[in-house]
């Protein structure tokens, strides 16, 4: 199956604001986030378990047990401050 990964603020600027991946049926987004990691490089360097990621699936907040569905749309951003 196929999802639509997006990324925002920090994480898009390291790699890009989007991409396509492919995923075995029944995939988490907690696994979707270790496949990203295993790929290395910049992806292990912003999605790293140690950092602070937040995650939507199809525009909702979601936590990585999620079941990811095909077709949907994953975003992966940094947690939000604000003043």
């Amino acid at each position: 199956m196929k999802a639509q990964v997006r990324y925002f603020a920090s994480l898009r600027e390291a790699l890009g604001p989007a991409e396509t991946v492919d995923l075995p049926d029944g995939a988490t987004l907690g696994q979707l986030r270790d496949a990203l990691l295993a790929r290395g490089g910049r992806h292990a360097e912003v999605l790293a378990r140690g950092r602070a990621v937040r995650c939507a699936l199809n525009h909702v907040m979601a936590d990585e047990a999620a079941p990811i569905p095909d077709g949907a749309e994953v975003a992966f951003f940094p947690p939000v401050t604000g003043g």
